[in-house]
This record gives structure tokens, C-alpha cells and sequence, in this order.
């Protein structure tokens, strides 16, 4: 084992229990919430055929009737940041929720970031990554609105894999 797999494992271990479940939490009901979106008939076909969610039609469908939720707003005020490419490395910023017009879409944009951050984000040279607080608060805030786009989209039987 080289010294990198040693760092990350002993930096690993270091998070509390309830953080770690939560960040398994979060993504099953990501992941679940995605396949309910493709079963759904909110699917797009990707590159080399594959079968992605639409999260853009499912956003353009219930803009006119989604009304942000508290969590949504606290979300809203303070959401996560997001790695871009500055020249040939990455940096953190702020997320741009202006790229989107409604609120539905702004909520879209900060759950795959959060995501996206969890997944495939660098866990250096980021404020945020080592407060266990502010993980809780967007995994605990981010899986609230999951489920309340399930319901909006009467997507909670594939969701809640009930039949």
C-alpha cells in the first residue's frame, strides 16, 4: 500500500459513522430517484446508447408547480461549492445557481452538485470537505428534496420500490 491509499484510509476513519451513512444514504436515494426518473418516461439516450435520466424535462415539466420547501431554501442560500478547470488544474467556487431560471431547476443544479462533489470532487484544498456539519447539511437537506421531487413527480413507487 503506498502512502496515498494509507493517507485516505486513516482520513476515512476519521469520519463519524453518521456521516458515512449519510453519504451512503444519500447516494441510494440519488440513484434511486434517477431510475424512477428514467422508468418514468424522463430518459435521454446518452453516448454509445445508454440510458441517462432527464432531469431537464422532468425540470421544464413541474417548474410552473414546485414552490421551494424550507430545506429547499436553506439549500438555496448556502449551496455547495463545485470544482472547475482553471487553466490545467481545478479550483473551488461558489456554485452559479443563476445558470438556472427557476427555482425547480436552481434545486436540480445543488443536488448533482452535491453529487457530483461527493463522487467525483476533490477532497482537498475545500473548506467545506472536513466539516461534518456542513456534509450533514446538505446530504440531510439534499435526500429531504428528493423525496419531495418524488412526490412532485408521482415518481414514489419506483422511488420508494413499491408496487
Amino acid at each position: 500500500m503506498d502512502v496515498k491509499q494509507m493517507t485516505f484510509l486513516s482520513h476515512y476513519e476519521d469520519y463519524p459513522n453518521d456521516l458515512r451513512l449519510k453519504c451512503f444514504e444519500f447516494f441510494y436515494w440519488f440513484s434511486r430517484f434517477e431510475f424512477a426518473l428514467k422508468e418514468n418516461g424522463y430518459l435521454k439516450k446518452g453516448p454509445y446508447d445508454a440510458a441517462l435520466p432527464n432531469w431537464e424535462k422532468f425540470r421544464d415539466t413541474y417548474s410552473k408547480n414546485y414552490t421551494a420547501s424550507p430545506r429547499a431554501t436553506a439549500l438555496l442560500a448556502a449551496p455547495p461549492q463545485r470544482q472547475v478547470v482553471v487553466g490545467n488544474s481545478c479550483k473551488w467556487e461558489k456554485t452559479d445557481l443563476n445558470r438556472e431560471k427557476t427555482d425547480l431547476g436552481k434545486v436540480i443544479l445543488v443536488l448533482k452538485t452535491i453529487r457530483n462533489n461527493l463522487f467525483h470532487g476533490g477532497k482537498s484544498s475545500q473548506e467545506d470537505w472536513d466539516n461534518p456539519d456542513r456534509n450533514l447539511f446538505l446530504l440531510e437537506n439534499g435526500m429531504a428534496l428528493l423525496d419531495s421531487l418524488a412526490e412532485l413527480g408521482g415518481l414514489q413507487a419506483d422511488y420508494e420500490r413499491y408496487y
